[in-house]
């Protein structure tokens, strides 16, 4: 019986990036050889490469960077949520069935394959209203598969503005495809980056039984 899933994709130089942000790119600044005893590289790219942590600085002027985040609610119970092919917005009511008794932590999943070789600008994100009945429920991370709890598109960023207001934290670009709906122990630490406005996440299930 499996364990410990882990819902990270894979980072590389071909991995998908919001159009506009830095692309994973890596290169040797040392290499094994005479005189030499170790390989050493140099990585540049975005924090919102791959799976990762939104800092509210993402989305707010005045918040905290996210290694000023405390780190609490990025670890414990979660349950994860099947919403596959619903449309452009997860609507409450596609959640419903799985809203009872909710743990601090929800990760929805809106892709029957999340995409992992080019970026979807048809993106699955959460409607507002979704993210205001999740936090009316307790719930204080969301979590979803694709890109953005938001539509690519979209310059207000409405759902972003929710768990703004509400104290939210956000994971995206979860790799959910093998994850049964069910509950879990949720672990995904953001870096230790004092002034950086996202992390990247080594996202882990834990089965609880």
């Amino acid at each position: 019986m499996k364990t410990l899933w882990d819902i990270s994709p894979p980072v590389h130089a071909g991995a998908p990036v919001f159009p506009g942000d830095t692309a994973y790119a890596q290169q040797w600044v040392a290499n094994i050889g005479p005189g030499c005893p170790v390989n050493v590289s140099a990585i540049t790219f975005s924090p919102h490469v791959g799976a990762h942590a939104d800092a509210p600085l993402h989305y707010d002027p005045n918040g905290l960077p996210i290694g000023e985040v405390p780190l609490d609610t990025f670890i414990g119970p979660c349950r994860v949520i099947h919403a596959i092919g619903v449309g452009a917005l997860i609507e409450p009511e596609h959640l419903e069935h799985a809203l009872r008794d909710l743990p601090p932590r929800v990760l929805v999943r809106s892709y029957a394959r999340m995409p992992q070789t080019a970026f979807d600008n048809d993106l699955p994100a959460f409607a507002p209203r979704t993210v205001e009945r999740l936090a009316d429920l307790g719930v204080r991370l969301i979590g979803i598969d694709s890109a953005s709890i938001d539509p690519a598109n979209s310059k207000t960023l409405d759902s972003h503005q929710v768990i703004r207001r509400r104290g939210l934290r956000v994971l995206e670009n979860l790799l959910l495809d093998d994850v049964p709906e069910g509950d879990y122990e949720l672990i995904a630490l953001p870096l230790k980056l004092t002034t950086a406005d996202a992390s990247p996440v080594r996202a882990v299930l834990r089965s609880l039984t």
